[in-house]
């Protein structure tokens, strides 16, 4: 008996996305230009002299659009990451992966890599033929050109990623002189690597097998989420129209408008077939929606064989009852005639509008926090050496660290008292001036005489320190400085 060997591997078949145009396209340009624009020209910005957008690691400070961030600060990371998640949630149950098809880096530079390819391999059947031919002159420069403007523009990318996190035009510098630090060689390649190799290669695989969005993206749809979907009930049964003609009675031929031309599968990036239902692949780019709208042009069918819509719109259900039913009669009889009763029915509805004051609330509570932030932060340390000693006239003394950290792009002076226990003092004098986004380590003796340590007794008894913010000027009466209160503890021994 002859043994038969099995793979369970299947070979992954090279896409070859067709090109196509259209208003989604358009759409999708326009934010790759956009998003593009914002990446590689926000480090080359600068406000107050200084760079716009800097993570300086090394310093422990973040400065973006003149706001300076300590690593006390990371509350507001927090914040806004807590503020991308529910946009992310909202977008997905209004219009499901709006970000994977038209925000996402990796669909992004996908969109970027396949326009240089076409550039020089051509659209969809050239590339096809090229790869499929010998090895020649024309298919040497045309490959050898491609690579090398793809791994261009990928170290360009890991340089600018890089010059989020060290000044990019002193990183220009000392990459020209090639004397960037271990560091930067190594962030620069490692990113810009991974661009080259994400969207020159591996492409749809990254949407399809690395990427857990695709995964758990169902459990924010519903039967009211837009998705890209086939209407079968109009297009079923397909077949070829040309024998028949654009003007065929089509009930009478037993077709349906899907003349099977295969285009929304040829532009899809990552090789499905729409007509077969909504699947995880599908990342939302709206490709075959602007290729059949156009093939239904020529045929003269109206458009929309395959476009956005929900699932009761897709199945010709009654649309599921939604807050719209509530809405006061004067409101919905001045909205537009355009805003339709279903499309209302799509955005009025209960997740939605959870989603949408969740992120309303925690955007407006980050952006008051941003602005009512106080213009420099304190942290005091005690002396780690001693907790208390006694010194001359039998004064008991604690020796504190305070850390002041100037938030602001001036120079400015703080004054920095105690309080607790009576006749409290402490030996720094004058005020303490911090230059532009400074921090400084201030060492001062806080001291109590003898008879108020008696009746306080031994122990740890509650202090604090107030730092103020000096002026420019002198202050107006009803200008009081800005002090901020921190609370420590001061230790009279046994």
């Amino acid at each position: 008996m002859q043994e038969a060997v099995v793979s369970l591997y299947q070979k992954q078949e090279k896409i070859y996305p067709r090109a196509v145009s259209g208003r989604f396209a358009a759409w999708r340009w326009g934010l790759v230009w956009a998003t593009q624009a914002v990446f590689y020209g926000l480090p080359w910005l600068h406000i107050h002299g200084r760079q716009a957008m800097l993570f300086d690691l090394e310093a422990r400070r973040f400065y973006i659009l003149g706001w300076v961030l300590y690593p006390q600060d990371f509350i507001y990371l927090t914040g806004l990451l807590v503020v991308s998640a529910y946009a992310l949630f909202l977008f997905t149950a209004v219009a499901g992966r709006l970000w994977c098809g038209y925000a996402c880096p990796q669909t992004v530079y996908t969109e970027i890599f396949l326009w240089i390819e076409r550039q020089f391999e051509g659209d969809r059947l050239r590339r096809q033929r090229l790869d499929a031919q010998a090895w020649s002159f024309d298919k040497l420069w045309r490959k050898a050109g491609k690579h090398t403007v793809w791994l261009a523009l990928g170290l360009w990318t890991g340089f600018t990623f890089v010059g989020y996190f060290t000044p990019i035009r002193s990183l220009g510098a000392s990459a020209l002189a090639l004397q960037l630090g271990p560091w930067e060689w190594f962030w620069s390649l490692f990113y810009g690597l991974a661009t080259y190799g994400n969207a020159g290669f591996l492409r749809e695989q990254v949407c399809k097998y690395m990427c857990p969005y695709a995964r758990f993206q169902g459990a924010m749809f519903d039967r009211h989420t837009l998705i890209i979907g086939y209407d079968s009930q109009r297009g079923e049964p397909r077949g070829k129209h040309r024998e028949q003609g654009r003007k065929t009675d089509l009930a009478a031929a037993g077709l349906g408008h899907c003349i099977d031309c295969g285009l929304c599968v040829q532009v899809c990036p990552t090789g499905i077939d729409i007509r077969n239902g909504l699947q995880y692949e599908c990342i939302g780019c709206a490709a075959c929606v602007d290729v059949c709208d156009t093939v239904m042009d020529k045929m003269q069918y109206p458009r929309g064989l395959v476009r956005y819509d929900t699932l009761d719109g897709f199945t010709h259900s009654a649309p599921t009852a939604t807050p719209l039913q509530s809405l006061p009669q004067k409101l919905t009889q001045k909205l537009p005639q355009t805003l339709s009763q279903s499309l209302l029915q799509h955005l009025l509805r209960p997740r939605v509008l959870v989603y949408a004051a969740g992120l309303l609330l925690i955007s407006g509570a980050l952006m008051w926090g941003l602005l009512t932030r106080a213009p420099f932060r304190v942290d005091v340390v005690r002396d780690r050496s001693a907790l208390a000693r006694t010194v001359d006239g039998g004064w008991v003394e604690n020796v504190y660290r305070l850390q002041i950290m100037n938030a602001t792009e001036d120079t400015q002076h703080y004054r920095v008292a105690a309080s607790g226990l009576a006749q409290m003092k402490h030996d720094l004098q004058g005020s303490v001036s911090l230059g532009p986004a400074q921090a400084r380590w201030v060492v001062l003796a806080v001291r109590v005489p003898p008879e108020v340590a008696a009746q306080a007794g031994a122990g740890s008894h509650a202090m604090q320190f107030e730092v103020s913010q000096l002026p420019a000027a002198a202050p107006a009466p009803s200008a009081p400085p800005r002090t901020l209160v921190e609370k420590s503890s001061f230790v009279v021994p046994r």
